[in-house]
């Protein structure tokens, strides 16, 4: 650990993990621990950031607060959906032996995967709960299978034996802040060069945006390297949604600088912890968000701050 940064102000309130939910593209999020479960939940500010997270206060600040301080509630979405049933699907298929991981048997293992993610999140039937829900589902799952099949021409799984999936990586920086997500898939080379995979079922953005896209990328190889003092050789994103692959070689001091930058957004969050500031960031994205009817730009009130405000020093 390199960082020297102060830790949180004094007479801020000490917090706990923050519960994350899955993210727009239907990754998964990291587990919950015991801090974070449900009947803890009420009136806690956050300790940790996962890339989700930082993105959401980067984008809006009171978004950031919607989710983590006062956990409201979030419709699903049928993207979301089948982001994390296509994740699951490709996790799944490096069970089968090498040879046996076939575009039909990728396919194959979304039904009983969609069985799987209803039975633990039964709310998901509510997408399809419609007159035409029969039709849509098919149409969803049909879906589901392109992206599956269409990540057979970007990558071949014969030639590919992932060291992690799904693999939840935490670590905490000499200042307190503590780090942590879900990589998608982690690559060791026989050369021991480090691949950090994430699959997107969205599409790839176009040049101008690929750094705010290889934010989430750099924030696991920041962890990776203070866990294991390893900077990984690469960095993959793999975008089904158009079947690119955007690819990033870090070294030391491109992670140094996003740990800077996560030290001084850790900074900004714990000041609007402290003050119950949090401001709307209006956004071309607000016409998707599901908190339209508590937030001021939208002519709503937010909930009633669930924690203690620290008055500022005189």
């Amino acid at each position: 650990m390199s960082t020297s940064q102060p830790s949180a102000p004094e007479g801020v309130p000490q917090p706990v993990l923050e519960d994350v939910p899955a993210t727009t593209d239907g990754h998964p999020a990291p587990p919950e621990s015991p801090e974070s479960s449900p009947s803890a939940r009420e009136g806690r500010p956050p300790m940790s950031l996962s890339p989700s997270r930082a993105s959401d206060f980067m984008q809006c600040p009171l978004l950031y607060r919607f989710r983590v301080i006062d956990r409201l509630p979030e419709k699903p979405s049928e993207a979301a959906t089948r982001g994390t049933l296509v994740h699951a699907v490709l996790e799944r298929l490096f069970d089968a032996p090498a040879l046996e991981r076939t575009p039909p048997r990728a396919k194959a293992l979304i039904p009983g995967q969609w069985d799987r993610l209803l039975e633990s999140k039964p709310e998901l039937s509510e997408l399809f709960a419609q007159d035409d829900g029969a039709e849509r589902l098919a149409r969803w799952l049909t879906e589901a299978e392109q992206l599956v099949e269409r990540w057979f021409s970007l990558e071949d799984p014969t030639r590919l034996e992932p060291a992690e999936r799904e693999l939840f990586v935490e670590t905490e920086l000499e200042s307190g802040l503590r780090l942590r997500g879900v990589i998608d898939r982690v690559d060791v080379a026989p050369t021991g060069d480090v691949r950090i995979v994430d699959y997107k079922t969205g599409k790839a953005p176009r040049p101008e945006y690929s750094e705010g896209a290889l934010f989430q990328m750099k924030f696991y190889a920041l962890v990776i390297w203070r866990l294991k003092g390893v900077v990984p050789r690469r960095l993959q994103l793999v975008y089904l949604g158009s079947g690119e692959v955007l690819t990033y070689d870090p070294v030391a001091a491109d992670l140094e600088r996003v740990e800077r930058k996560l030290l001084a957004l850790w900074e900004a969050i714990v000041r609007a912890t402290e003050t119950g500031d949090w401001r709307p960031r209006p956004t071309k994205l607000c016409g998707w968000c599901d908190h339209q009817s508590v937030c001021p730009e939208f002519g709503g009130t937010p909930p009633v701050y669930p924690l203690p405000v620290v008055p500022p020093p005189r």
